[in-house]
């Protein structure tokens, strides 16, 4: 589907800018005494991340090229250069790694309050229970802190768990002025994330909220543990929590793709559908400030460093896999604008306004994103099994996988994707293909096992385009980068991103770093 569509309008266009000086943020409001059952529950909405990380990994992943110096970026040009770039960033704003970093760490401080509070009102009065709001608290600490290590870390791997460096973790509200902190390793942040995991998944109870799909309900908690366990490589607990994510027949609880790919491109029906809270797939949705949804609009602002057409047609959404073409065989198919170089797939509405003024029609652009969902977590399943070399059952994922997503009939057999995987020649920048060389730091055997991940890879990448996911994916698997600029069909390979290059853990924010906090290594 070709549309031709003239720039929107950006009238009072606004910055969020955030405070990162508090390294870890104290109470949001500290006129707030949380002193009720009802005030905690009330505050734990503020417990949740209100920076979105997509831009920050979706441009420093593959799914993203230079269209060349045309074309501006007229919304952060400075971010997304240096973030496309993978330079270290001193910009401050919406979608930057400086307020995703404070967003994050006022999101665990919030957490931790009402954690104290909980604490205190308990011991104050035997007849309180409130299990189900610690259990969010813990859910919500676990989760701010993931967020953190996925951007400012490397991939967990049983050889750097020791040595490479992790995120504070903070497990109490801070009272001391210009407090020290200390990093410590990515084994020791993740196991402080899969304590509060554990504890905080026995203790989650739907019947607290009262729309559970903003909030860390019983299916988002385990979908989120199904992932940080697949990133944990504790492949048992992956499938396990994805189990109850899912529930007993998966493909009952995926995503109506053929009704969401009828809806109209040309304004916000399918992004709005894609994010609606009654959609059974969608496991938790958060709000948060972003120019994201602009980002992946009709916009031509927006137009330097995009997912363009070459990437679209030759690795993810025009792709052929071994479902076919997907250009033909998608249920949701890519909006392929023929006036600007991006091809995408209509997720996130343009923005939903936070007005400051609304008669000045000044005020802060905001995205909903389906954080959790029951398409990736089928897909986190599928991976997990495959890497336990279960794979008749991980082929059974990815038959419920495609018959949702696709039109294709194709009955998945080992034999076929071996076939048809281990045909596909390697990539290289000039001649791209859907495969890419696997240097993880844990084994994967070539034959079966690696044709099984390629074919995951290959779908996930489609399934979880522009949602950030990719960049894990390439962390995780030491999968190599390049920095293209793609112009007038000419590829010209500016930068490369190896297995080992430290630029994979995004840089801190400069004042943290000031502040006294060891930085991520850089090669000299």
């Amino acid at each position: 589907m070709k549309f031709k569509y003239t720039a929107v309008a950006l009238t009072a266009l606004s910055l969020t800018v955030s405070s990162c000086n508090d390294f870890l943020d104290t109470m949001p409001d500290n006129r707030t005494e949380l002193d009720t059952p009802e005030k905690i529950t009330k505050i734990l909405v503020t417990a949740y991340p209100t920076t979105n990380w997509n831009m920050i990994a979706e441009f420093s992943s593959d799914n993203t090229d230079d269209n060349g110096s045309k074309y501006t970026d007229g919304l952060t040009p400075v971010l997304s250069r240096e973030i496309y770039q993978w330079k270290d960033t001193k910009e401050s704003g919406n979608d930057c790694p400086s307020v995703l970093w404070s967003s994050c760490y006022k999101a665990i401080a919030t957490a931790n309050h009402a954690l104290e509070a909980i604490e205190k009102l308990e011991s104050e009065n035997n007849t309180v229970n409130l299990s189900a709001q610690r259990g969010e608290a813990l859910l919500c600490r676990a989760y701010g802190h993931f967020v953190l290590s996925y951007i400012f870390c490397e991939a967990w791997s049983e050889s750097n768990k020791d040595e490479a460096l992790g995120i504070p973790y903070a497990t109490k509200p801070e009272t001391t002025v210009a407090p020290h902190y200390e990093r410590g390793t990515i084994g020791e942040t993740y196991k402080n994330i899969e304590k509060d995991l554990e504890e905080g998944l026995q203790l989650i109870d739907d019947n607290n909220y009262t729309v559970p799909k903003y909030h860390f309900n019983r299916k988002a908690a385990y979908a989120f543990a199904a992932r940080f366990y697949l990133y944990y490589q504790k492949y048992d607990q992956a499938i396990e929590c994805a189990n109850i994510a899912l529930g007993d027949n998966a493909a009952l609880v995926t995503r109506d793709w053929g009704a969401l790919g009828k809806l109209s491109l040309n304004d916000n029906l399918q992004p709005d559908a894609y994010v609606d809270a009654a959609n059974k797939a969608n496991l938790l949705l958060i709000t948060s400030r972003s120019f994201w949804g602009l980002y992946n609009g009709p916009l031509t602002t927006t137009n330097r460093y995009t997912h363009n057409p070459t990437i679209a047609k030759n690795e993810t959404c025009m792709s052929t896999g071994i479902w076919g073409d997907c250009s033909t065989t998608l249920k949701q198919q890519a909006a392929d604008y023929t006036s600007i170089p991006k091809v995408i797939f209509r997720k996130y509405p343009l923005f939903y306004m936070e007005y400051t003024d609304i008669n000045a029609q000044v005020g802060y652009y905001n995205v909903v994103s389906s954080v959790f969902n029951t398409d990736e977590t089928l897909l986190v399943r599928a991976e997990a099994y495959a890497m336990k070399k279960e794979y008749a059952k991980a082929i059974a994922d990815m038959q419920i996988w495609q018959d949702a997503y696709t039109t294709s009939k194709v009955h998945l057999t080992e034999e076929a994707i071996n076939k048809f995987y281990g045909n596909v020649a390697y990539y290289t920048p000039t001649k791209p293909t859907v495969k890419k060389e696997l240097h993880p730091d844990f084994t994967v055997e070539a034959g079966t096992q690696e044709n099984m991940i390629h074919f995951i890879l290959h779908a996930r990448r489609i399934q979880t385009l522009h949602d950030g996911l990719r960049w894990g994916d390439i962390k995780r698997y030491g999968i190599t980068v390049y920095r293209r600029t793609v112009e007038n069909r000419d590829i010209t390979v500016t930068d490369t991103l190896l297995p080992d290059d430290p630029r994979r853990a995004i840089q801190l924010p400069s004042d943290v770093i000031s502040a006294g906090l060891q930085p991520n290594p850089r090669n000299k």
